[in-house]
């Protein structure tokens, strides 16, 4: 059994970690680590975890796991990493943003390796510290990595992209209560969101003279989980060869789906999927890329790099069934 320890525990991807982590048949959950709810069971934060588990939070953490994953806010992992020593066989999944940069990714001798399973996977498996990718960036990136792959990327893309109300944490903000968030809508951080660093550098990891821009508008929707992404560009490629490049990039990638069908957020909410859906009118090509932010965009995508790191199948304790209705 994997010894897992949890630390940021109240927190919405915290959350999604543990209700996969305690059904993950090769995991034993050590310890969950808040400092706001010590000695609370976890069902005081976690409401739907009332009669599943029956543990409390703790502010000990065990430092001999055998993986820690880092549920802070950006920028406070390296802290607590500074303040909190683990075991040399303890591997560190990050879900935050300190280490996603390639500047920024060796840390005291530990090197980050960034954990976007469809591009990274050989490293990931040899792998002792992940950067788990953020949630818009994994949308993102899904969506534009065949482009890359193939050189295909030679113009500016435009993106919008909208997430729901629990990518932006449980901490109360005037855009997050729901008297404003209900029957609302808003883009924030137009043009410079932080997700665009690490799309960038992934696109010129296959695409090294990518040197257009990535023109992306970020919107918070009246819904709860969920991402829906799209994004056109140009492209003289027609729809067939555009599909069968996709699909042969994905074609080892249990959790990406291919299609060139409409599709809608229902389809992938409370999944480790991704489903992409490709359209092309004239020379303008429309990829949508559709995810759930708590999942394939943050806690189900650890968990995949946990199972790649320890030499699991990478679907193992995420076959989860989505909300259709």
């Amino acid at each position: 059994m994997i010894n897992v320890g949890i630390i940021g525990g109240s927190g919405y991807t915290a959350g999604e970690l543990i209700r996969i982590a305690m059904y993950h048949p090769n995991v034993n959950l050590d310890f969950v680590y808040s400092t706001t709810n010590v000695g609370k069971p976890l069902s005081v934060a976690h409401h739907d975890l009332m009669g599943d588990i029956e543990m409390n939070f703790t502010d000990k953490i065990n430092p001999d796991v055998n993986v820690v994953f880092l549920c802070l806010g950006h920028g406070k992992s390296i802290s607590f990493l500074k303040e909190n020593k683990f075991a040399g066989h303890t591997k560190i999944i990050d879900l935050g943003n300190d280490f996603r940069l390639t500047k920024d990714a060796d840390f005291e001798g530990k090197q980050f390796v960034y954990g976007l399973p469809e591009l990274n996977k050989t490293e990931i498996k040899k792998a002792n510290h992940i950067a788990n990718p953020g949630c818009f960036a994994t949308a993102i990136q899904l969506a534009l990595l065949p482009l890359a792959k193939n050189k295909l990327l030679k113009g500016d893309v435009h993106i919008n992209a909208t997430t729901g109300s629990t990518g932006a944490g449980v901490g109360l903000a005037d855009t997050s209560h729901f008297s404003w968030r209900n029957n609302n809508m808003s883009h924030y951080k137009a043009f410079e969101h932080q997700h665009l660093g690490e799309i960038n550098q992934s696109v010129t990891q296959l695409q090294p003279d990518f040197s257009d821009e990535l023109i992306f508008v970020p919107n918070r929707g009246d819904f709860t989980r969920g991402i829906f992404a799209t994004l056109y560009t140009t492209s003289d490629e027609s729809v067939e060869d555009l599909v069968s490049k996709y699909q042969d990039f994905y074609k080892k990638e249990p959790f990406v789906t291919v299609t060139t069908t409409n599709i809608n957020m229902k389809q992938v909410v409370q999944t480790n999927k991704c489903i992409i859906s490709i359209l092309k009118k004239g020379n303008r090509v429309l990829i949508t890329s559709i995810i759930d932010n708590l999942t394939k965009g943050a806690s189900g995508q650890a968990i995949q790099n946990m199972n790649l790191m320890f030499g699991l199948e990478e679907t193992t304790g995420l076959h989860m069934k989505p909300s259709g209705f």
